[in-house]
């Protein structure tokens, strides 16, 4: 690192005053796991959605899989998903018992390119999983319409988009769930944990049985179920952050308009005509050697990170048996792996460390 300046993290969770009075308050309680805290945070997530049912469970990661295992796949049973994601996408499909089945993405967005997807269906198709990655929305005004077209079911990985929207209709309300998650670097955080949201009454209720053992009741099993609660320490968190997340969501855009303006010698992220991008993450192109960029960065006390470098069709358990990544053609998951840099986009960047970010990644692209 140069100067005496101190590094600027990728990312930088927020866990103040506020939050840590909600969870000693809680602790004092003695209502600890699934009590009033989560339906209250359930009941206040809602307004997010459209006054959708919300399902507090106690990571993004089940969000996914009990939304999916909601649907009882067969065997065979295909799942289409983007390979430019985390894992997490496709293992829930793996885990609920289903087949993922990769699509192409669209160059702009990192999304789900809605063409790849029409392309991807089989007989054996029964789901569509978009990825608003990086807090900008999939097309879902295209997908939709494919979804309907084939009778499938759309469950929206929305873990990294808390209150973005595409023509005014936020993430989380198109499918028959939606799925976020409260990870610490996070738009907005609970510590650990997810949230499911969904307008069919009973499959929300399905959902609670599923992350309860089964059961409304004590003891009343009615299906075979998990452990998946969340707990009110971590609800309590959630709430005081949910309450601060409008707030932190303009200062984010504030943020890349900042450095839209500003940055030279790579492509900056954009926005499709009606999408709300609240950038989760802020991912520039980079052409040359990524790597090195990086590490160019890095010493100008920049921190950044690749988000995703190795696309999942990639990673060693969604290889064939000869340990090859199978029939996949997805030019623009391959390209994207290669080029992508996530900058600090964090709510509590000052405009001098906005500047720094600026003048090291111009200063970077310059020397190539």
């Amino acid at each position: 690192m140069t100067g005496s300046q101190p590094a600027i993290p990728p990312a930088r969770p927020v866990i103040g005053e506020d939050e840590i009075e909600a969870a000693v308050r809680v602790l004092r309680s003695g209502m600890v796991v699934q009590g009033p805290e989560v339906a209250a945070f359930e009941r206040e997530f809602s307004e997010l959605v459209e006054g959708r049912h919300c399902v507090a469970v106690n990571s993004g990661t089940s969000a996914l899989q009990l939304s999916l295992l909601a649907l009882d796949f067969k065997p065979g049973d295909e799942v289409i998903v983007p390979s430019f994601s985390f894992a997490a996408t496709a293992n829930a499909v793996r885990l609920a018992g289903g087949v993922p089945v990769f699509a192409d993405i669209e160059a702009d967005t990192f999304n789900l390119d809605p063409d790849a997807v029409a392309a991807a269906i089989t007989p054996r198709t029964v789901a569509i999983m978009p990825v608003h990655l990086y807090g900008h929305p999939a097309a879902m005004d295209r997908i939709m319409p494919i979804a309907e077209a084939h009778g499938l079911t759309v469950v929206e990985d929305a873990a990294q988009a808390h209150a973005a929207a595409l023509n005014g209709k936020p993430v989380g309300s198109f499918g028959i769930a939606g799925c976020f998650s409260f990870y610490p670097t996070k738009n907005m955080h609970s510590l650990e944990g997810g949230m499911i949201t969904t307008g069919d009454a009973e499959f929300a209720r399905k959902l609670r049985l599923l992350r309860n053992q089964g059961m409304e009741q004590r003891y009343q099993n009615e299906i075979v179920g998990a452990n998946m609660r969340l707990t009110d320490v971590a609800a309590a968190i959630g709430r005081v952050q949910l309450g601060k997340l409008a707030g932190w969501t303009e200062r984010r855009q504030a943020n890349a308009a900042y450095l839209n303006e500003r940055l030279t010698g790579v492509v900056v992220p954009p926005v499709a005509e009606g999408a709300k991008h609240v950038y989760h993450q802020y991912t520039i192109r980079v052409s040359g050697d990524r790597d090195a960029f990086q590490a160019a960065l890095a010493e100008r006390g920049i921190g950044s990170a690749p988000y995703y470098p190795t696309p999942i069709h990639r990673l060693r358990p969604y290889l064939t048996e000869d340990g090859t990544p199978g029939p996949w053609k997805l030019p623009e998951t391959e390209r994207a792996t290669a080029e992508v840099l996530s900058l600090p986009i964090f709510p509590s960047l000052t405009t001098e460390e906005l500047d720094r970010i600026a003048e090291a990644v111009n200063a970077v692209a310059v020397a190539g």
